[in-house]
């Protein structure tokens, strides 16, 4: 016997049914009745769906604040202490490349958790004023973005 030779039982492969292909038991409506909304392409109505009624998310009390705010990506002293020595400036490209840092989109805050050991120039987005004690002890400053101020938005 050779490759070419070799093919499935007989009766073990069947194929697909091909619906709405001419004459044959599944042409014209292909299975799906007469009008309405079941027999539209896109049809049915979600698995959220309860009948009309509001939904059960809606029909729910809502309690507490809600906070929309800014999620960080935290980077604490104690990691950073970790980064070998011959690097002295630290920014957000450094901190991808070392894994301390893995959503693009969010901003980075450093934090004062731990220690650290040699001088560091640190920039961030946002810091504790733990983290920039410790750093500016430890010799080294942290550099955040300027903040808008009124005057810098009517120039613009």
């Amino acid at each position: 016997m050779k490759l070419h030779e070799l093919k499935p039982h007989a009766g073990s492969r069947k194929d697909r049914k091909r619906v709405g292909r001419g004459p044959g038991g599944t042409d014209k409506t292909a299975g799906r009745g007469h009008k309405g909304q079941k027999s539209r392409s896109g049809a049915g109505k979600g698995s959220y769906f309860e009948g009309g009624r509001s939904t059960l998310i809606s029909r729910l009390p809502k309690r507490g604040f809600n906070n929309v705010g800014v999620t960080f990506e935290v980077v604490n002293l104690a990691s950073l202490d970790m980064i070998e020595d011959a690097v002295t400036t630290i920014d957000r490209n450094t901190l991808e490349i070392v894994g301390l840092v893995r959503r693009k989109n969010r901003p980075v805050k450093l934090l004062g958790n731990g220690e650290l050991s040699r001088a560091l120039t640190i920039h961030v987005d946002a810091a504790s004023e733990g983290a920039v004690k410790a750093v500016e002890a430890a010799g080294g400053k942290v550099i955040l973005p300027a903040a808008k101020t009124e005057s810098a938005e009517k120039a613009e």
